[in-house]
């Protein structure tokens, strides 16, 4: 895997975003093995072997585009969260109390994306 010559900022988004796209593989993964066990609606087990379908192809194709491997993020976790709300609309509330860490992660990401370069400060005695 070649690291991206973006900077700093490039290789934590490269590394996160397939950080990221490992944990969706394993989450979709697990889900479509406990499918034999308990029953998995048509629709929710079409959209889970087409993502991870695509979660696994994109660590090929998706390795020198940041755009491709956001959405391929955001389409598998919506596959996994969209009908499960939609089914059971009780579901909502947690996934909001969710969004509290998550905001504040992307808060701080944007944050340091602007950074510039750190000065050292004066070495005094």
């Amino acid at each position: 895997m070649n690291t991206p010559a973006r900077g700093a900022w490039g290789r934590v988004e490269f590394y996160t975003s397939f950080f990221l796209l490992a944990v969706l593989a394993s989450v979709i993964g697990t889900r479509l093995g406990f499918a034999g066990v308990w029953y998995l609606p048509t629709l929710d087990l079409d959209l889970s072997v087409i993502a991870l379908a695509l979660v696994l192809a994109s660590f090929w194709f998706a390795r020198h585009s940041r755009r491709w491997r956001l959405a391929i993020i955001a389409f598998a976790a919506a596959t996994q969260l969209v009908p499960m709300v939609v089914r059971e609309p009780v579901l909502l509330l947690p996934l909001l109390g969710a969004l509290i860490p998550v905001g504040i992660l992307v808060g701080c990401l944007v944050a340091l994306s602007k950074k510039g370069p750190s000065a050292r400060p004066p070495q005094g005695s």
